[in-house]
């Protein structure tokens, strides 16, 4: 019996990978957020500036629950394989082939996992469940800005360097994003231990929520650009008898 060949197949539109996976927990938010305004479930604003409803809250119940995890879910996934193939992207562009920043793909599963940990228990009920929930959402925003900072950096100094060319200033772009999302989080620390307007904390706590999401949003979307910038492809073998 013959033995199977080996042949070797390009994905060459593998920046679409980035840009799905940020896109779709943005419109599972802005979705599910239409729907409950819609059903009466919480009143019409604007939660960027207003900050009248956090995410969970307005994709907790009923048919925006459904909506939101159909979106979340999925997206965890590709969001966990794009930070493993950021990894290999990043040793592509290196001039020297050096390792990618430690950590990257196993912070970007982690990301992944926690993410769909949130995604599974949001509208359950029960104080197991409540913890699962909030613990999830948490860590997922602390691993996935953790993988946005090692790769913005290892951009930066590729790009600084001269080894590779970045254009509009994409990687210092990044830096940005992840300065603005730090930011952000010192701030809701320093307000919840020194203000004891509850409200103030509470109405703070969501227009962050919601603006550092879109932020998480548009690196996904930079990246994706990066990506189709640099030609990065995916080669991949397979056997064929």
């Amino acid at each position: 019996m013959a033995e199977a060949a080996k042949k070797r197949t390009t994905i060459r539109s593998i920046w679409l990978l980035p840009l799905i996976a940020g896109l779709l927990p943005a419109i599972a938010t802005i979705a599910a957020f239409l729907v409950s305004v819609r059903l009466g479930l919480i009143s019409s604003c604007n939660p960027f500036l207003e900050g009248c409803v956090s995410i969970s809250r307005a994709a907790r119940h009923d048919l925006p629950n459904h909506i939101f995890r159909a979106l979340v879910l999925p997206a965890a996934t590709l969001q966990s394989l794009t930070w493993l193939l950021c990894a290999q992207w990043l040793r592509s562009i290196d001039p020297v082939g050096a390792d990618p920043p430690k950590g990257l793909a196993v912070l970007g599963v982690l990301a992944g996992m926690f993410f769909v940990l949130y995604g599974a228990f949001l509208g359950s009920e029960g104080e197991v469940y409540q913890w699962l929930r909030r613990y999830g959402i948490n860590f997922y925003f602390g691993f996935t800005y953790l993988c946005m900072l090692l790769s913005s950096a290892r951009i930066f100094r590729l790009s600084q360097g001269g080894w590779v060319r970045v254009p509009w200033h994409a990687d210092r772009a990044l830096g940005v994003l992840c300065m603005v999302v730090l930011a952000f989080g010192l701030i809701n620390l320093l307000v919840k231990y020194l203000v004891d307007d509850e409200q103030f904390v509470d109405y703070l706590e969501n227009v962050l929520e919601w603006q550092a999401s879109a932020i998480f949003t548009l690196f996904f979307v930079i990246l994706a650009w990066l990506w189709r910038h640099t030609r990065f492809q995916l080669r991949a073998a397979y056997q064929s008898s």
